[in-house]
């Protein structure tokens, strides 16, 4: 990992008509635009489902930070797509808390 993918990213996002910051690390950044590309999202797009899983049925006191459930998402489709890769047939886990 280089220097530069390690270095935390702040971002604007609009989430609904709601516009507020991020920080991540930018191989995060990087790799939800990605995801959002595959996907046929815009990065907000993305951004804003994920936040609504987030809090979906959730006491937003005890929600996950919109910063972690991003990185946690990231790290679940990374997860997947190494499970596709590499021919696994696991029985498909649920999503960690908060990333719903």
């Amino acid at each position: 990992m280089s220097a530069g993918s390690a270095r935390i990213r702040k971002r604007s996002v609009t989430i609904g008509r709601h516009r507020t910051s991020v920080s991540l690390e930018a191989a995060f950044w990087s790799e939800l635009t990605a995801i959002a590309a595959r996907r046929g999202l815009s990065l907000n797009a993305l951004v804003a489902e994920i936040d609504r899983d987030r809090i979906q049925g959730r006491d937003l006191r005890t929600a996950t930070n919109l910063s972690s459930a991003l990185r946690l998402h990231v790290l679940q489709e990374l997860k997947r797509a190494a499970d596709v890769g590499a021919g696994t047939t696991a029985e498909p886990q649920p999503p960690p808390p908060g990333t719903a």
